[in-house]
Formats: structure tokens, sequence, C-alpha cells
């Protein structure tokens, strides 16, 4: 049995996407962890631009046996139509940072970058977790953009946790849920929707 406490997940392949966030430098750890706990789930990694500051993708690459995706649209080869295939490989996508930009981006229904248009049209899981700034806990754009996801069919929204600050050194409660952790509240938001379509049918 596994760390979130199933046997299977119920998930195939999935979509590692890291934003620039300074946590995001713990993704091989995390890409580890994932191939160690189902090793017979495929995973495939989007970083975006700002992510590639704080995180190797050549490292990520060797990990996980793929080229690491930027989520930007230059990057895309000729005729290529990445936010098509970043939308319909994956059923499960697992945003660990995601950043305060990046929220905000995505409840707003932006389609700027090969990403963000895959996720507004996927019909994968999606599993946020937001590493918020200090004092962004109490903006009530932000809190909007939260209960926007946290509304929205298909998203699961992690809470935040106590981290020490890079910015201020202090605790201060906007760090990333553990990958970990993100991973089991999917893994029942999945169960829960399977025992729903069982009562509908």
């Amino acid at each position: 049995m596994d760390p979130t406490g199933v046997a299977d997940p119920g998930f195939r392949r999935v979509l590692l996407v890291g934003t620039g966030a300074l946590s995001v430098a713990f993704l091989p750890f995390w890409i580890n962890w994932l191939g160690n706990t189902f090793p017979e789930m495929e995973k495939r990694v989007v970083l975006t631009r700002s992510a590639r500051r704080f995180v190797s993708a050549d490292a990520i690459s060797a990990l996980c046996g793929r080229e690491v995706v930027t989520d930007d649209w230059s990057e895309a080869a000729p005729g290529a139509v990445p936010h098509v295939e970043l939308a319909r490989w994956p059923d499960l996508v697992l945003v660990h940072p995601a950043t305060m930009h990046f929220l905000g981006r995505y409840a707003l229904g932006l389609t700027d970058t090969p990403l963000l248009c895959a996720l507004q049209s996927t019909s994968a899981l999606v599993g946020v977790a937001p590493s918020l700034p200090p004092g962004a806990q109490l903006s009530p754009v932000v809190q909007g953009h939260l209960d926007t996801l946290r509304d929205r069919p298909g998203v699961v929204v992690a809470p935040t946790v106590p981290a020490v600050s890079a910015g201020t050194g202090e605790m201060e409660d906007g760090g990333a849920l553990p990958l970990s952790e993100l991973m089991g509240l999917c893994v029942g938001a999945y169960a829960r929707a399977r025992r729903v379509e069982g009562e509908d049918e």
C-alpha cells in the first residue's frame, strides 16, 4: 500500500507542473518519490520560464526519461499543437508549486501559454498546491482566485502550510503542501467522483 492510503491511485499518466516559486527546486525529489511509489505511472514535466531559474530541466529530463516542456509558445516546433497534447495526455495534473501569478491567470481563464490553454480544456483532474508570499493570504483578490478554483469542477486546491520565507526568514503560512499530500487529496477526490458516478448509474 502506498503513502496515499490506497493500493491503486487510479491514475496512469501524471503531468507535473513547476512554476517560479523557490520550492520548485525540490521537484527532482518529488519525481523520484513518484517513481518509487508508483513505478507504473508515466510522468511528464512542464516548467514555466521562471521555474527554470530554480531547477535544472536537464536533471528533471534525466529523472523522468522525457524531455521537459517549457511553457512558452515560442518553444513549440513549427506546426506543433502542444496545448492539445498537454490537455489530452494526462489523467492527472499536479501543479507544485503554484505561484500567486499562476493562480490568478488560471482562475481568470487565461490561455496565453500552452499549459494554461491545456488546463482550460483538459478532462484530467488538476491538483494545485499554492505557494504564496507573506501577506498574500490577506488579499481578497488572492482569496477570490482560490475560491474560484475551489469551485471549479475537476480542480483540487490544497491548503498552504507554514514554511520559512526566503524573503523574511520567518515562519509564514504560505508554503506549498508536500506533493505526497497533494497526491493524496487528488486520490481522494478521484475516489469520491467514482462513487458518485456509480450511484448515478
